[in-house]
């Protein structure tokens, strides 16, 4: 059965402060989670956790290699946001999974049927195909779109 969006466990997500790890995030401006990483962080309130291969700190956050690297003291994840192509994202989520993340989020065009089964079996939160900056003007976030163009 394809996975369908729970509205109101997008709207809890987007509203509730919490902790994200941001997988592929890195410190290539060109990359959608760059821009997104800041809107999640800085419009949502959410801390930021930067996962990508070498570790590298994005924005001012440590970022760890792997979503297993993450000490501690920075658990539990609420939300694993995934950057990778739907070809790698299944590892991702369980990684998720296994660090007992409370939600997986697939960004836009990261599409995983069999992963997003195993999450919710899991007991995780999933949301699928989706970009939170875009939703956001839903929530009121940020402002509708095209609503400058109306004044």
């Amino acid at each position: 059965m394809a996975h369908v969006n729970d509205p109101d466990v997008v709207e809890r997500l987007m509203l509730t402060p919490g902790r994200w790890a941001i997988v592929g995030l890195t410190s290539n401006e060109w990359r959608a989670a760059y821009d997104t990483s800041l809107f999640i962080r800085d419009r949502m309130g959410m801390e930021i956790i930067p996962i990508n291969l070498p570790a590298d700190t994005v924005h001012g956050e440590v970022g760890y290699s792997h979503l297993g690297d993450i000490p501690g003291k920075k658990l539990p994840i609420d939300v694993v946001d995934c950057f990778v192509n739907s070809q790698k994202v299944g590892n991702v989520v369980d990684q998720a999974i296994s660090i007992g993340a409370k939600a997986v989020w697939l960004q836009l065009g990261v599409i995983d049927e069999a992963a997003a089964e195993r999450a919710r079996a899991a007991g995780l939160d999933v949301v699928m195909n989706l970009c939170p900056a875009q939703e956001s003007w839903r929530l009121k976030l940020s402002p509708v779109p095209g609503a400058a163009d109306q004044q």
